[in-house]
């Protein structure tokens, strides 16, 4: 694709964030959207700052979870607008536990969002997309899908889970040599109200409220920026798009030392937990 202009596209999580900002972005380049969210007050809000483009706009509650609802939704959207050219599978949720705390139904809550809102968006669009004749995908993974870190067990398994889906996808559509892109997304530290609406089941001695916000300060890179990286990422056919100077850091850090990180990780966690029992192994 070498323009949006004109074409649709729909973009899940809609209500903020990476979401909202794409959502506005496609809008001013004269894309027309179709927004999703359960956030609905948010939704209509983008829907707002969207129609401000003189755009079509159809803004949907839709539980990216619930695979029936999100095929309705492509089905009603490729009726109502004509075509989709685009789907940014962007929807996603927080969780902080250690695998031991982490229960059966906040692990199925997570990757029902987080990987199986990808499966279900991919899946249901997709052959709108190929109607069309051209178009992209674009499935946000995390830079949580290029290394592992304590206390993200559940978050790392659905993100490496959308990075493995989506490069699958990506040989599939070059196989059969067709007009679709396919473009995983590894989203650093972004200011987003993620972090914030997390589920947390963390003990004490992992993570402490000062340590926690010390690291949502390292959330350097605005929406919008990592909006103007996924549709240059678009664009330009790129199979993968790092957003932010962290995001480079880490993927580098991983190719270069892939022992060493997780090592480096676990001594800091370790330095953490000693710090707060004052040198004392954490009872249980």
């Amino acid at each position: 694709m070498k323009t949006v202009q004109g074409k649709v596209a729909a973009v899940t999580g809609a209500a903020s964030g990476i979401g909202r900002a794409m959502a506005v972005l496609l809008a001013r380049r004269g894309c027309h959207v179709a927004l999703s969210d359960v956030n609905e007050k948010g939704l209509a809000e983008t829907a707002e700052a969207c129609r401000a483009h003189g755009v079509q706009v159809r803004a949907t509650r839709v539980d990216v979870a619930q695979r029936a609802a999100v095929h309705t939704w492509a089905d009603e959207v490729a009726r109502e607008l004509g075509a989709v050219h685009i789907i940014i599978n962007n929807a996603g949720v927080a969780l902080g536990a250690t695998i031991e705390d982490t229960r059966y139904e906040d692990f199925e809550w997570l990757m029902n969002i987080n990987f199986w809102g990808v499966v279900h968006g991919t899946k249901a669009f997709l052959p709108h997309i190929q109607a069309a004749g051209e178009g992209h995908i674009v499935n946000v993974s995390s830079v949580f899908g290029l290394i592992s870190v304590p206390t993200q067990g559940a978050y790392n398994a659905a993100k490496f889970a959308v990075k493995g889906f989506t490069d699958a996808l990506r040989q599939e559509m070059e196989v059969e040599n067709n007009a679709i892109g396919v473009t995983c997304v590894f989203p650093g530290g972004i200011k987003t109200n993620i972090a914030r609406s997390s589920r947390t089941r963390i003990r004490p001695g992992w993570v402490d409220e000062q340590s926690a916000a010390n690291v949502e300060k390292l959330f350097s890179t605005p929406p919008e920026d990592a909006a103007e990286d996924i549709l240059a990422a678009i664009l330009k056919n790129r199979r993968r798009q790092l957003i932010g100077i962290d995001a480079v850091f880490i993927d580098l850090m991983q190719r270069v030392l892939p022992v060493f990180y997780q090592r480096f990780l676990i001594a800091g966690a370790r330095r953490r937990r000693s710090q707060m029992f004052g040198g004392r192994a954490m009872k249980r």
